[in-house]
């Protein structure tokens, strides 16, 4: 599985940004498909995921904010941010899981600068 980051950049506080992971591979093998982000000096932490029947989960410092979805072939996967907060900004890395090998996929990452 192959994965492939876009859409990051610059932002205003209270803006919004969309992020996309495209998917490339064995992508019937994904399980689930989500997004980590890593701010400086900062472990990696996970954001959002959606598993492969389209259930969708959220870290608590996004919730309501950042909207996870895919398109229907399961090639793309979004992440819409609105309302950004500087504590927001980090490389933000697109993350598959498989099954029944359970490997894990990441992407690069790609930077999201929130300016307050």
């Amino acid at each position: 599985v192959q994965l492939q980051a876009s859409g990051g950049g610059l932002v205003q506080a209270g803006g919004s940004m969309s992020l996309s992971c495209a998917a490339s591979g064995n992508i019937l093998s994904i399980s689930a498909i989500g997004w980590y982000r890593q701010a400086p000096g900062k472990q990696r932490e996970w954001v959002a995921s959606i598993a492969r029947g389209g259930s969708t989960s959220y870290a608590d410092s996004v919730k309501g904010r950042f909207t996870i979805s895919r398109d229907n072939a399961g090639n793309t996967m979004y992440l819409q941010m609105n309302s950004l907060k500087p504590e927001d900004a980090a490389v933000y890395y697109c993350n598959a899981r498989t099954y029944p090998s359970p490997v894990e996929y990441w992407g690069k990452g790609t930077q999201v600068t929130v300016s307050s």
